[in-house]
Order: C-alpha cells, then sequence, then structure tokens
C-alpha cells in the first residue's frame, strides 16, 4: 500500500495556525498536485478537519472522484500561546524557547501546545486505519508538524529531531510511506516531492509573501 502524505496549500494568513482558507496560490498548488494524482489511481482521500486541509482535499478530490474521509487526529500540531501571532512576534517573545529546540535535545512542547509525541500519539492510530483500509493508493493531506513527526516516528528518530525537517517542506509537497503488509513497517519512499510545482516558481516556499 502507498501513502501519499500531502501538506494542505497555502493559507490566505500568515499568522500561525489560524483555521481559515487556501489562498489564491494555495488552490492553484492544489489544482496542479490534483493533476498530478489523477494518474495515480488513487482510491481514497483523507483530510484533517481544519479547513485549509479539507479544501485542498476537495480541489485535489475534483480530478480523482475517489471516496472522501475526514479524521481530526490528522490536524496540525497545536502550537499553543503561538497561535494566531505574525512570524515577526513569536520570534521576539519565544526566542529562548527556538533557541532550546534548536539544539534537539527533547522533543520540547510549544508552550501551552504539544510536542512530536503528542501529535504521533493521535496520528499513528489514523494511520494505522488507512493502512488497515484495504485501499492500495491513499492521499492524506495533513500539515507540516503531522508529516514531519510521522516521518521521525517512522524513521526511528526522535521526536527530538523535528526541526531538521522545519524547512523542507513545501505547500502540496508529496512524501510517499510504503506499509508492508507482512510486518506492519511504513517504508519511507520519498520526502518533499514538489515536482508538480516547479514551473511555477512563486507558488514555492521562496514565494511566499501572499498575505490574502
Amino acid at each position: 500500500m502507498r501513502i501519499y502524505l500531502i501538506r494542505h496549500g497555502r493559507q490566505n494568513s500568515p499568522l500561525c495556525n489560524v483555521n481559515v482558507p487556501l489562498s489564491d496560490a494555495g488552490r492553484r498548488q492544489a489544482e496542479l498536485l490534483g493533476e498530478r494524482l489523477k494518474k495515480e489511481s488513487i482510491d481514497a482521500v483523507w483530510s484533517s478537519d481544519l479547513i485549509r486541509a479539507c479544501e485542498t482535499a476537495d480541489i485535489i478530490n475534483e480530478k480523482l472522484h475517489a471516496p472522501r474521509i475526514i479524521r481530526e487526529g490528522l490536524r496540525e500540531i497545536s502550537f499553543g500561546d503561538l497561535e494566531g501571532l505574525s512570524d515577526d512576534v513569536i520570534m521576539e517573545r519565544y526566542a529562548d524557547f527556538f533557541a532550546a529546540r534548536a539544539s534537539m535535545k527533547e522533543d520540547l512542547p510549544y508552550p501551552g501546545g504539544e510536542n512530536a509525541a503528542d501529535v504521533i500519539r493521535r496520528a499513528v492510530p489514523v494511520m494505522d486505519e488507512i493502512a488497515k483500509s484495504g485501499a492500495e493508493t491513499v492521499a492524506v493531506v495533513t500539515h507540516g508538524g503531522v508529516i514531519r513527526s510521522l516521518v521521525t516516528h517512522y524513521l526511528h528518530m526522535d521526536g527530538a529531531y523535528v526541526p531538521l525537517l522545519a524547512k523542507h517542506l513545501e505547500n502540496c509537497g508529496i512524501t510517499e510511506f510504503y506499509y508492508r503488509e507482512s510486518d506492519g513497517e511504513m517504508l519511507l519512499n520519498r520526502f518533499n516531492d514538489f515536482a508538480h510545482l516547479m514551473d511555477e516558481p512563486e507558488l514555492l516556499r521562496g514565494g511566499w509573501g501572499e498575505k490574502k
């Protein structure tokens, strides 16, 4: 079984983890991904229940016409006290936290929020449900913190190493796992494949400047 973990399209606000729709760029990212995935015989499209993930999944599914499944366990990591703040404010107020986190000595929770272990506890049961669904290929639209946490989990890395992956995950990029039924292992096939976005570089992370 192949499981495509997809980071949602670009949202229409630069504030931290606000539950908002996609921007125009985010919708375009999802359209391009849908065009690519329609060749992949996707059996089902799963997503978190947050607006940006649902909208991304629904746009993709306009090309796929697959069953849609929504799970709260696929929500973004809780950033706690950081949510709703701008990057500038976050870096000013929480500089010490990010310095400690960057040391990767422990899996630190965001102030008032979750850490990777918390995400794994709620997201892995959803991955297990997907693995047991009988499908051959599944698209799962979720969030950057969830994908990074799952990658460290299935590679048997400590959650403290999530920051290593923090700058390398495009919106609507594909991270693919292969579920090997014989022993229940999740094998990482590729990480952050965004070839479908390359012809429109303004859709990549370097093009983030759009505010609405």
